[in-house]
This record gives structure tokens, sequence and C-alpha cells, in this order.
């Protein structure tokens, strides 16, 4: 995964390396984290293009076919009227886990063009509409309403400062929603809360860094936890790998002890 160097401004805090290897820090692809992203709301921010070839942006609501975005606009709206003239547009969406920094928040753009689905393909386009958005059942019919699918064509996803990556369009297709990463709140603040020995001993043995002096769980997902560590370097982030991929969030309890007891091992 790239994390670009946005260059030192002379007074920025230095992250310091791990001292030793990080057992296992595989983690989501930009494809999955795109997909866990587009997975978690609902909501969106629409980008069409005006007549005049001008950016117009839009508040939406979305339903999700195989990951592509299914909008219901009506042609009385603007970006309605944009749509049925050009059918290119892009759909960013934020992560409904919002940061004191809004810019430390997860979020996508999804960009291609639209289609109006037709056959199985509007049945199948309605119900997810309808699955992700049931207010919309009110006005969904109405005929100056029309259902959109998102051909995506490319795939930006940003974890926050440092972190972003682009996915493909095959790539973002064939990949899953995170299992894990929804419902891992209460988890991570209950490893905070009662854990903080537990997350410093896989930070000092499985994350890299047997200086560290904390350690606090900041995500969770099917491949391992995210971590942020005080060292007397400074802070820095790091992965505490599971054993293997999880397929549920129920698994997420074994797979933090299976972590603890390997970190705790002499």
């Amino acid at each position: 995964m790239t994390n670009l160097d946005h260059g030192d401004p002379g007074d920025a805090p230095t992250v310091p390396p791990p001292l030793t290897e990080v057992v296992n820090a595989t983690r989501p692809s930009a494809a999955e984290e795109a997909r866990t992203v587009a997975a978690s709301t609902n909501t969106g921010t629409l980008a069409t293009l005006t007549k005049e070839g001008d950016p117009w942006a839009s508040f939406v609501t979305y339903g999700l076919v195989g990951g592509s975005p299914v909008l219901c606009v009506s042609h009385m709206a603007e970006h309605g009227r944009n749509l049925a003239r050009d059918p290119r547009a892009s759909i960013a969406i934020v992560a409904p886990d919002p940061q004191s920094d809004p810019l430390a928040s997860t979020r996508i753009t999804l960009a291609g063009y639209v289609e109006r689905p037709e056959g199985e393909e509007l049945t199948a386009a309605r119900e997810a509409h309808l699955a992700a958005v049931p207010a919309a059942r009110v006005y969904i019919d109405f005929s100056d309403f029309s259902l959109w699918v998102l051909r995506v064509q490319r795939v930006r996803w940003v974890g926050g400062y440092g972190r972003m990556d682009s996915a493909t369009a095959e790539s973002y297709a064939e990949a899953l929603p995170d299992p894990v990463t929804p419902a891992a709140g209460r988890a991570i603040a209950h490893l905070n809360d009662d854990h903080a020995d537990a997350l410093l001993a896989m930070a000092r043995k499985l994350g890299g860094f047997p200086d560290a002096t904390e350690a606090t769980c900041v995500g969770a997902d099917r491949y391992g936890l995210d971590l942020i560590v005080t060292t007397p370097r400074g802070r820095a982030p790091t992965r505490a790998g599971y054993m293997s991929p999880l397929d549920s969030a129920d698994e997420l309890r074994s797979a933090t002890v299976a972590l603890t007891r390997a970190a705790q091992s002499s």
C-alpha cells in the first residue's frame, strides 16, 4: 500500500521505524478498504457535469449491487438532468467513524459512468436501493425518478494522513467488504480500556517495537489490529496480525486472545 511523503516542513515529528521485523503486517488491500467504506453507509457526495461542463456536487443516497452504487434521482434535480445528458460521474463517500480531525477520516472516491439498469439488473438495483434506503419506497416509483448504476472505472482510497492508494475497477469488483471493521468499535474500546498490557506486549513482540512504552488500538479488520505505539523515539503506527484471516466479527475475541498468548509467550 502506497505511503506518500508530504515533505518535512522542518518541525514535523519524526516517525520511528520498527526495530525488529513486524511478524505479520498484512492488511486489507485498497480495493477491500474501498468496498468496506462503500458498504458502511448509504450517503455520499455525487459529482456530475452541468450543460456548460462545470462540476456539480450533490448529496445523495445509494444502495449497492456488487459494489456498484445504485442511485435513485429525480429529473427535477440538477444532478438528475446532468446524468441524463452526460453519464460521467463520481461519488465521494466518508466512512461513518468521524475523527476529531476530519481529514484523518477514511474516505473513498468511485468514478466512472452511469447507466440505467434493465431487466433483472433493474429488479436487483431497485431492491438494493430500498434495502439501503427504506425511505425511498415513498418515491422510488414516481415517474420523475430514475435508477442509475454507477459503473466504477476508477477507485481511490484515503485512510487518513499519509495512507492512500488506488485500485482497479476489476480488483474493486472482486473484493469483499471487511466483516470485522464495521463491528469492531466496542472491541477496540474494550482492548484499550481493559487490556493495555496485552496491546503493549503485541507491539513489543509482534509489532516490531520492543522499546514501546504504550500501545493503543486504533482499528481492527479481518487481518489484524492497527496499533499506535509510544516509544522514547516518538510515536508510530504498526500492526499485530492474526494467525489467519477472520471470516466474521464473531471470531475477533478468540483471534485477539491468540495474539495475546503469542505476544506474551517467551
